[in-house]
């Protein structure tokens, strides 16, 4: 099998790093969309949150990441002995992460669960696929916080849900294929069908934004609860 290849080049990104807290042990900041959480093997894609992170605070390390096109909350390490405890923190399911989303048509259900096992797909990489055989476990839920239209061409209104989701597991690309199975993918998603609606222009980027992220700090034991609203 040949080896798989990303050939994926991120156009530059514009927008800076919001930092919404710092000590000496961790960094809080927002991600802007359109910005590499870690950089990529090419080194036309070295601009990354770690590439830029990395200036202001040595040995700072990733604890988790998000996807290049979804904004919102993330939390970096400053040394290696809070990366394993906040790694720990994440395997152990004791980190609760919310999101914000804009989906493509009207939800019927105010709330719900979406349970399906994910796996990769090397064939259409970078996808993922649901797949009960060989997938890990999956479980997403939703709530529906407004039913909206957006004005398209021609004066035609575009039905649009606005969700809050909170993901119980941490697989690839989760609430992406998740929002696609329930059959209201992401606006913007340019994998998993949400890039275009009818009579209505190119989302603007993908509208995903991690909202809310609850953990412990691990060398004060304070609850830290933060939360940044979204901006589409």
């Amino acid at each position: 099998m040949s080896p798989i290849v990303d050939t994926f080049i991120a156009p530059p990104c514009l927008e800076q790093i919001e930092t919404l807290y710092q000590d000496d042990h961790l960094v809080l900041i927002n991600k802007p969309a359109g910005l590499l959480s870690l950089s990529g093997k090419n080194p036309l894609n070295l601009d990354s949150v770690h590439y830029r992170l990395a200036a202001r605070f040595p040995g700072c390390t990733l604890v988790h990441r998000l996807d290049f096109g979804t904004s919102g909350l993330m939390v970096i390490a400053r040394n290696k002995a809070v990366n394993a405890a906040l790694c720990q923190q994440f395997s152990q399911r004791t980190v609760s992460k919310g999101y914000s989303a804009l989906l493509c048509g009207h939800v019927t259900e105010d709330e719900g669960m979406i349970e399906a096992a994910i796996a990769k797909d090397p064939a259409r990489f970078p996808l993922m696929a649901i797949c009960a055989a060989s997938g890990k476990p999956a479980r997403s839920r939703y709530r529906v916080v407004e039913r909206l239209y957006q004005a398209g061409e021609g004066g035609v209104a575009l039905p649009l849900t606005r969700v809050a989701l909170t993901p119980e597991t941490g697989r690839t690309h989760q609430l992406r294929i998740h929002c696609q199975l329930l059959g209201h993918a992401i606006l913007g998603c340019d994998l998993y069908g949400g890039r275009l609606l009818p009579g209505a222009d190119r989302a603007p980027r993908l509208m995903l934004h991690a909202s809310e992220l609850h953990f412990t700090h691990p060398v004060s034991g304070e609850r830290i609860e933060a939360r940044h609203a979204s901006p589409f």
